[in-house]
């Protein structure tokens, strides 16, 4: 029996778990893919929103708000890459003034700190690539930009650190109250059943099955919502300092440019409604369309530039707003967590830990420690201490990535980490092995060496991203 059960390892999950840890409970995330961070939130525009965007008075623009304020001081506390690099919303007409105003308005009545509307010529020395067309901005210093696999795995290694389990490649078939209901529930995975007095559901896009197994009475219907991005490569990381929205429209914030914490240069996304709750697959016609948007705030975008595309899921939910709340006893929704869902973790975390503390009467845990520290990265020490850095431990001297720089001692860490990478992409989204200009072309054969090395299997066993994504079936000589 599990005092508490989160469905779903994305950034709300761990950020409800890392939260829930400083309590005595005994508590157990389940995931059904193979690591965290493998669904919304490996996939999405890594920005921090100040809050000028969401309806006044609804839980969207509390939380956002909330978790932005929240975010510096826990990239500091969890050791995570986050940048208060302040973004702009582009008026391309002065037809359109008063809908700037109307967001500024909406800015201030949420609570946002340091709003104010800038004309061209300003707008022109911060941004020296902005559109011709561009008449205006809104101005908002406390955006940001963050990695979101760093901050999801922060927040995931903390809570392990603070006792919290992780079960991946476990996939939630169905629950229902025990005893009739009031005392708990079970939680049926396809590697058996589970039994918890209380269950978090942060299942993301398929968080709306799992709230109608609840509530039945009062169904919840998630819309997968798909955006495609190009992902530039470091050459064109200056092209904007900041990020650059255009003002919003019926489908959200439109297509943004924005530099990444790791120097790249990142545009999109597409808003595209699909029935398939896992098609992540680009296309060529949502491609076509972040091209055409994307040079409207932004001129002399370099595409050629692009390294990779990509396009990821949000959970939408017609009435486009947050729902968090105990909706059964015992059991509490996290869910239709869509933008600004990345920029509100740490404050849904709060939030969540909140209500299942009240419900089950939680008490502190006392030797409960915030803190975590992040991968050693060597490109970050001087001369001297990555010499003596590598005197000590040669791994950090073999570099593994060349398009990063990343190197073996770096990928050990990811790896002997709790929890720790278990494929390819385990080990990329936490070092970036991989994610460079050749994307994995040359470094996949050593960290498959690496991971079956450390792990105690062979290469046969190596995935891309869990389960059967294997990259070798053999080798060329068996038959000989």
């Amino acid at each position: 029996m599990y005092d508490i059960i989160i469905i779903g390892a994305g950034v709300s999950g761990c950020a409800c778990a890392r939260e829930l840890s400083q309590y005595d409970a005994k508590i157990l995330v389940v995931e059904k893919e193979e690591d965290v961070c493998c669904g919304t939130s490996k996939a999405n525009s890594a920005i921090v929103h100040a809050g000028y965007d969401a309806a006044h008075g609804s839980l969207m623009a509390k939380l956002n708000v909330e978790g932005s304020r929240r975010m510096p001081a826990l990239a500091k506390e969890l050791d995570f890459a986050y940048d208060r690099c302040g973004s702009l919303v582009v008026c391309l007409s002065n037809e359109d003034r008063p809908a700037l105003q109307k967001l500024y308005e909406n800015g201030i009545a949420n609570g946002v700190e340091g709003l104010r509307i800038i004309e061209r010529d300003e707008l022109v020395g911060m941004e020296p690539n902005i559109s011709d067309a561009a008449v205006a901005a809104l101005w908002a210093p406390t955006g940001g930009i963050v990695c979101p696999f760093g901050l999801t795995f922060a927040l995931a290694e903390n809570a392990a650190k603070n006792g919290v389990q992780f079960r991946f490649d476990t996939k939630v078939t169905g629950l229902h109250p025990l005893d009739g209901g009031g005392t708990g529930w079970a939680v049926e995975t396809d590697h058996g059943t589970l039994e918890t007095r209380c269950i978090v559901n942060a299942a993301g896009v398929y968080a709306d099955t799992l709230h109608n197994m609840a509530d039945a009475a009062h169904p919840m219907t998630i819309t997968a919502r798909r955006g495609d991005y190009f992902l530039l490569d470091h050459t064109a990381g200056q092209h904007v300092r900041h990020t650059v929205f255009q003002l919003p429209g019926k489908y959200g914030k439109g297509v943004l440019v924005t530099p990444t914490v790791h120097g790249n240069l990142l545009v999109g996304p597409t808003a595209i409604d699909v029935d398939d709750k896992e098609a992540t697959a680009t296309t060529a016609a949502g491609l076509d369309e972040v091209r055409e948007k994307s040079g409207l705030a932004v001129k002399d975008i370099p595409l050629r530039q692009t390294i990779t595309s990509f396009a990821g899921l949000r959970a939408h939910e017609v009435r486009h707003d947050f729902f968090i709340g105990e909706i059964a006893p015992g059991f509490v929704d996290c869910a239709a967590i869509e933008s600004p869902g990345l920029s509100s973790a740490p404050a849904i975390g709060a939030m969540v830990a909140d209500i299942v503390r009240g419900s089950l009467h939680l008490h502190n845990k006392p030797d409960f420690d915030p803190t975590r520290r992040g991968i050693l990265d060597p490109k970050a020490l001087d001369l001297a201490a990555r010499a003596e850095l590598i005197r000590q431990n040669p791994a950090y001297g073999q570099i593994i990535c060349r398009c990063e720089s990343v190197t073996e001692g770096e990928i050990i860490d990811a790896i002997r980490r709790t929890p720790g990478a278990r494929s390819l992409d385990g080990v990329k989204r936490r070092t970036r092995a991989g994610m460079g200009r050749c994307q994995a072309g040359f470094c996949s054969p050593r960290v498959m060496e690496i991971l079956a090395r450390e792990l105690g299997v062979p290469q046969s066993e190596i995935t891309k991203s869990g389960g059967a994504s294997k990259i070798i079936v053999g080798t060329n000589k068996d038959s000989l």
